[in-house]
């Protein structure tokens, strides 16, 4: 499913025009990327939370030269379900 999909989905599922459902989902998720970015969580109950992980500095190979690098440390963003959607994907 791509983005103008779920748009169609939501529009339909909540009774809102497909621009309503567009605003709403680009609101969610650009409300979702400024508490990420201020190292806060966003905890969704029965959905999961979104969250940042501190990935540490370590040794790496390009592939293609096989010379041995540093990847530097850095912070990535993360989704962990919760309970009931683990549970309704693994009916």
């Amino acid at each position: 499913m791509n983005k103008a999909e779920l748009i169609t989905k939501m529009s339909e599922k909540s009774n809102l025009t497909k621009k309503d459902a567009e605003v709403a989902l680009k609101a969610m998720m650009e409300s979702v990327i400024e508490t990420l970015e201020n190292k806060e969580k966003v905890q969704l109950i029965g959905f999961g939370t979104f969250e940042t992980r501190e990935r540490a500095e370590r040794k790496g190979r390009n592939p293609r030269t096989k010379e041995e690098m540093i990847i530097p440390a850095s912070v990535v963003p993360a989704f962990k379900p919760g309970k009931e959607f683990k549970e309704r994907v693994n009916k």
